[in-house]
């Protein structure tokens, strides 16, 4: 374990408590940031555009769950539900984190492979995402389904 896993733990964990800290809301806060995030990497064809696509559709999620829960702390189970949002849209973001760094391309006798994270980073950097255990445990998302991809990597899943 790095010091970039216990940042990437600790945001995790934050993300979570503020989704149960919202409650009910939280649940609907959590799922619609996902639903967001992949909606704008879908639609999104560069940072600007993704950006206002995401900042429009999370305005109109807060506006929806606003009128939607009237009451988000009503009941004690509403926490957990916002926890299980919280969790979600946390996962989204320690992965994406994770995953983020440039790659960089060798070309061999096999042919062309990439290699995660580039040498090119700073050795603290790099040191720190390329002995990451939540690294590992999540690299095998690149040859995950294309929706996934979309959500996690969407540089990944753009035609070249």
């Amino acid at each position: 374990m790095t010091w970039f896993d216990a940042l990437l733990v600790t945001l995790l964990a934050m993300v979570t408590a503020l989704g149960a800290r919202r409650g009910l809301a939280g649940l609907g806060w959590g799922l619609g940031g996902v639903a967001t995030c992949f909606l704008a990497n879908f639609l999104g064809t560069g940072a600007v555009v993704a950006g206002i696509i995401a900042l429009a559709l999370s305005a109109g999620v807060a506006y929806a769950s606003q009128r939607l829960i009237p009451n988000p702390l009503e009941r004690p189970w509403h926490l957990a539900a916002g926890a299980v949002g919280g969790f979600a849209l946390g996962g989204v973001l320690v992965t994406t984190l994770a995953l983020g760094f440039p790659i960089e391309m060798r070309v061999g006798p096999q042919g062309r492979t990439g290699i995660y994270p580039s040498s090119s980073l700073s050795p603290v950097l790099y040191d720190a995402v390329n002995n990451s255990a939540i690294k590992g445990q999540v690299m095998g998302i690149w040859g995950a389904n294309p929706a996934l991809k979309t959500l996690l990597v969407p540089d990944q899943t753009r035609t070249r």
